[in-house]
């Protein structure tokens, strides 16, 4: 089918740059006109399982002399919202021919559909839609109507209404209960009506900028317009990581359904208000001025340092002009906006995944893209961490392995992120401690650390209530040692000598940390040998000795029995 021109005819530009066509500056929609705001704002609030049949031409189905009417219809029933009856036949015909619903009273019938209120604003070409009016052309009906679907797309597009299309994608095409047996709607619901307009934009775009850069922009000025490359490369890497980001969040759903450990964006603000005061209190004196008056430094909040490197660059890409303007990617453009003129430490928390999103991937230079991806990871890990762990670490895994980002950037982002909290929780939390020991791989007893660190991890792990790991790790750590011993002799460290002190003090502190965490019948199930058990015997008689009335002295005496 002929590719007509949608938003109106194209002129040769007066700039100069041969080949390159603009749109007539006489036929550019007046936006401040009253219709072509009420065209963008139906447009923008269309229910998308509306936009499909906005796109369909309909004809009048009303009945004369036995024939239907056919006249090419532009308006649709106020009373049920069909498009079928045209002008003339709706002043006569008292109920839609399609679901008999009686019409409205009075003048006040029917109203624009949107191809057609869009005509009128001059959003798209009259010329465009006078060709469906022919019905010489209704043979290709099918195409017509992709070519309408695209006319909205181009509007969208044109006026920052570029989200419509991404939802059309994710909430109608994506959607598999969105099926019709009708040929045009079944085609109008796939996926490659927008893949197939997605490439025409593009090739018309790379085809424009190629005009623009190749034909002219070097002719006199070629550092110049070097530099306008450079800037184009660089919006086009930003874009391409924002987007990346965003099609794992619309993957993930936003994360709409995995609870945060804040009841809202208020109460997490705050949080981070008490962060940043416990922070500057806890700050070092001022090492460079010793004077009576000198007072303690800012404290600053490790995400603060980093966003504030962000906000470096991006002011050193203002200075040269480079602020790229992405209001066609944002949902949310009031937190953008705020992050310009308050700058990137005072958006913190970020109000939403979205914002957090567009804010990291739109701001700063594109080659900070691992420092961005850290920061996000940190704000996954602040939004979630003291929730339940099942309900978030597929989440981050997820987030790591899409993007490759290794094990100890993780652990380096979450160890910040509690650093960074001044609470008892974040210091003692010992899900978190057991996480950083399995992401940093130290805690399967693979390798020999001190005695003070293997102490540690079964502290960490009696916590978790994971008992039976606890004891294989201290077993194998002994075993270790004892081997070591066995080799090369009693370490001259300064701390233990024998693997017996290494077996005394790690069973010791086991069965002290389970009487303490009420876990004393426990000890009994496991398979302890003769060394280890002179150990237990010993720290369980001594608290039962401590401690007469505790149960530790009956269940000392089932373990000698047993």
């Amino acid at each position: 089918m002929e590719k007509h021109e949608i938003n109106g005819p194209v002129h040769p530009s007066s700039s100069g740059c041969k080949g390159r066509t603009v749109r007539s500056p006489a036929h550019q929609p007046n936006f401040n006109s009253r219709a072509v705001q009420e065209a963008l704002e139906y447009l923008a609030s269309v229910e998308l399982s509306e936009l499909f049949n906005e796109a369909k031409i309909e004809y009048c189905r009303a009945t004369r002399d036995l024939r239907r009417c056919g006249r090419y219809l532009k308006y649709v029933l106020n009373s049920c919202g069909h498009a079928s009856l045209c002008a003339e036949c709706c002043q006569r015909c008292d109920l839609c021919p399609i679901c008999r619903i009686p019409l409205a009273s009075g003048t006040n019938r029917r109203r624009l559909r949107l191809f057609d209120e869009c005509i009128d604003a001059g959003l798209i070409s009259r010329r465009y839609g006078d060709i469906f009016q022919n019905k010489e052309d209704r043979d290709d009906q099918m195409n017509a109507d992709v070519q309408r679907l695209y006319s909205f797309f181009d509007v969208s597009l044109e006026n920052n209404l570029v989200s419509l299309v991404c939802h059309y994608v994710t909430d109608i095409c994506m959607d598999e209960t969105a099926v019709s047996s009708d040929a045009i709607t079944a085609l109008l619901l796939d996926e490659k009506v927008v893949k197939d307009w997605v490439k025409r934009k593009f090739k018309n775009i790379t085809t424009e900028l190629q005009q623009i850069f190749l034909e002219s922009s070097f002719k006199g000025r070629p550092l110049a317009q070097l530099h306008d490359l450079h800037h184009l490369q660089e919006s086009i890497l930003k874009t391409k990581q924002h987007l990346e980001i965003i099609m794992w969040c619309i993957r993930l759903q936003f994360l709409e359904h995995v609870r945060s450990r804040h009841a809202n964006f208020t109460s997490w603000h705050n949080l981070v208000r008490e962060i940043k005061s416990a922070a500057t209190a806890r700050a070092w004196p001022d090492v460079v001025d010793r004077s009576a008056d000198s007072t303690r430094q800012d404290g600053s909040l490790f995400t603060e340092d980093a966003l504030a490197n962000l906000d470096i660059e991006q002011a050193y890409d203002q200075e040269l002009g480079e602020e790229s303007h992405f209001t066609f990617l944002l949902r949310d453009s009031a937190s953008f906006s705020r992050s310009k003129i308050e700058g990137l430490i005072g958006c913190y928390p970020f109000e939403s995944l979205q914002a957090a999103v567009d804010i990291l991937f739109l701001r700063g230079s594109s080659d900070l893209v691992v420092a961005k991806q850290a920061i996000f990871v940190y704000y996954l890990f602040d939004r979630h961490w003291s929730r339940p762990e099942e309900e978030w670490r597929d989440i981050v895994d997820d987030f790591a392995t899409s993007f490759g980002i290794n094990r100890h950037s993780l652990v380096e982002s979450f160890i910040l992120c509690l650093l960074d909290n001044h609470t008892d929780e974040a210091l003692q939390n010992p899900e978190a401690a057991h996480m950083v020991l399995r992401w940093s791989g130290r805690d399967g007893g693979s390798q020999l650390v001190s005695l003070s660190e293997t102490v540690t991890v079964v502290w960490v792990k009696v916590e978790c209530r994971l008992l039976t790991e606890a004891f294989t790790y201290q077993r194998m750590l002994c075993t270790k040692v004892r081997e070591k011993n066995f080799k090369y002799g009693p370490s001259e460290d300064g701390q233990c000598r024998s693997w017996m002190d290494w077996t005394e003090i790690l069973v010791s502190e086991l069965c002290c940390l389970c009487i303490r965490r009420n876990l004393v019948d426990r000890i009994i199930e496991l398979p302890w040998n003769s060394d280890e058990e002179k150990y237990i015997h010993k720290c369980r008689l001594d608290c039962a000795t401590d401690d007469p009335s505790s149960a530790n002295g009956s269940l000392l005496v089932v373990f000698k029995l047993q």
